[in-house]
């Protein structure tokens, strides 16, 4: 989700819905991400993503950065456009997927700017029904889940959308479940959290977390509290790398596990990147982790 500063509305006309489109999907070809799902409501923007090589920290400051240069170019501003960094929930798909696509394609609805779904234009809700073409929305994912022939999933979808129109605000969708940035089953929750195997890998987050926590002198509660401790930050970062150098867990799984920032968490650990590379002793401290921990 991306909201406009203190409230104020982030598209002046159609010409910025359609730059935003064309961001959109020049973000996928550069990213190689999938976008499911999007409404633009008048000072805010809801997107259903599913990363691929890149973290999702870069592909919203990408399109966040590029669509307020585009903004206040045309406007004569400057300044932010969009309040702070933008605010994601890791949800489980095989859960939830669905319901999302619904509640965010009933938003307008919500609002009172429609009475049905099918005459807002801007969000990928006539795409799913065919009506228009947006062939940068992935619509298979949801579509399949319906049928087999693409004239009764788009039947099934539209069953389903008129389904949801009762439905009010479901706050899950904004905050996460027990988890603030995570929405799923407890299965899906271990798995993320790395408590049940989700991999190959005999290595657990947790035991990543455990090694680097003991030997930093930080405890584990510490490195989940609110603040700028710069050693419990230095210990976040380290077991940020080693989580995707070992193949445990994705940054993003990571911020979920300590309920961190995303952008912030991804910055620190491209900087300890850099020092791997660049200096021999952190290069060591690294490899002295991996080791301990894969041998443990």
């Amino acid at each position: 989700m991306l909201r406009g500063n203190g409230g104020q509305e982030i598209f002046f006309d159609d010409e910025d819905r359609y730059h935003l489109y064309l961001l959109m999907q020049e973000g996928i070809e550069r990213f190689g991400h999938r976008i499911h799902g999007f409404c633009c409501m008048p000072n805010h923007v809801h997107l259903v993503v599913q990363v691929a090589r890149e973290p999702l920290s870069r592909i919203m400051q990408n399109l966040g950065f590029r669509y307020t240069r585009w903004v206040n170019k045309k406007q004569s501003r400057t300044g932010h456009l969009f309040q702070g960094r933008y605010k994601a929930v890791l949800v489980d798909a095989d859960s939830y997927l669905l319901e999302l696509v619904r509640y965010i394609h009933l938003n307008p609805l919500r609002a009172g700017l429609v009475k049905d779904p099918v005459e807002y234009p801007w969000s990928s809700h006539r795409a799913y029904l065919g009506l228009e073409e947006l062939p940068w929305v992935q619509t298979e994912s949801v579509l399949s889940q319906f049928a087999k022939r693409l004239v009764t999933c788009r039947k099934r979808y539209a069953i389903f959308i008129q389904k949801g129109i009762t439905e009010g605000h479901r706050e899950e969708f904004h905050q996460g479940g027990e988890d603030s940035r995570v929405l799923g089953d407890d299965d899906y929750l271990n798995r993320v959290l790395g408590i049940e195997p989700g991999s190959p890998s005999p290595v657990k987050l947790r035991d990543i977390v455990a090694h680097v926590a003991a030997d930093m002198g930080v405890t584990q509660k510490k490195l989940k509290e609110a603040g700028r401790d710069r050693v419990a930050a230095k210990a976040r970062a380290a077991i940020g790398y080693l989580a995707r150098r070992l193949d445990v867990a994705s940054l993003t799984e990571v911020a979920a596990f300590f309920q961190r920032d995303l952008s912030t968490l991804s910055r620190q650990v491209g900087e300890l990147e850099k020092k791997v590379a660049s200096q021999r002793d952190v290069r060591r401290q690294m490899n002295r982790y991996v080791n301990k921990i894969t041998q443990a």
